[in-house]
């Protein structure tokens, strides 16, 4: 008689066990993964879409610091007459989705993939600093509202158009705050969030812009 083999009850529950405890540990990680690499793309498309926005306005309407009666809401109505927006709550005082920084309210808008943009006027004190753009990938009812993570900056600028927001790469590790828009739009990821204040990766990777060649990713 020929002998058939198989496992038994208790190693196949053994097995799934394992198989459920792997999955518990690694699911997380690539979800979050996943996720920032969402957030990368719609960082990144945003930002050419504010480029184009603000090219074409100055294009139209002349240089920034020229525009009529320049403000926080005029700058706004300026870049979103090129842009394809849900919502604007510029025009409404009364409304509750004002943006507050400094003292000031400044006026929101919302993109077609939810992004929320705050618009923020400062007057061309140079020609690198006229105002500041301040997203929020999740919208401004939603999400964790943390700079480096769903926040991010933009300057605008009399004569290189909208630029990301951060100088050197160790800031951004040190400060996963506000300085981390030039990464993201640079490198295409989020890595410095896995990084300790050094830079240090959790595989020991050390991530540097100035090394040869570059290290800008922790895998």
């Amino acid at each position: 008689m020929k002998r058939l083999l198989a496992f038994t009850l208790a190693e196949t529950l053994i097995v799934m066990g394992v198989i459920g405890v792997v999955a518990a540990l690694t699911l997380p990680n690539l979800n979050q993964s996943t996720n920032n690499k969402e957030k990368v793309t719609k960082l990144q498309k945003l930002y050419s879409n504010l480029n184009d926005a603000y090219g074409r306005a100055t294009a139209v309407y002349g240089p920034i610091d020229e525009w009529q009666s320049a403000s926080n809401e005029k700058l706004a109505e300026r870049l979103l007459e090129f842009m394809k927006y849900t919502k604007y709550c510029g025009s409404d005082e009364n409304s509750s989705c004002w943006f507050e920084k400094n003292s000031l309210k400044l006026p929101i808008a919302s993109v077609a993939d939810g992004t929320s943009i705050v618009f923020y006027y400062k007057g061309c004190s140079t020609e690198n600093d006229c105002g500041e753009l301040i997203v929020d990938l999740d919208g401004p009812r939603k999400g964790s509202h943390t700079y480096g993570k769903t926040i991010f900056r933009f300057y605008i600028t009399k004569q290189n158009g909208v630029i990301p927001f951060g100088d050197t790469a160790s800031n951004c590790f040190s400060d996963h705050a506000s300085k981390c828009t030039k990464w993201v739009i640079e490198n295409g990821n989020m890595d410095y969030l896995k990084a300790n204040s050094s830079g240090r990766c959790p595989n020991g990777t050390t991530l540097s812009e100035s090394a040869n060649p570059p290290v800008v990713s922790c895998n």
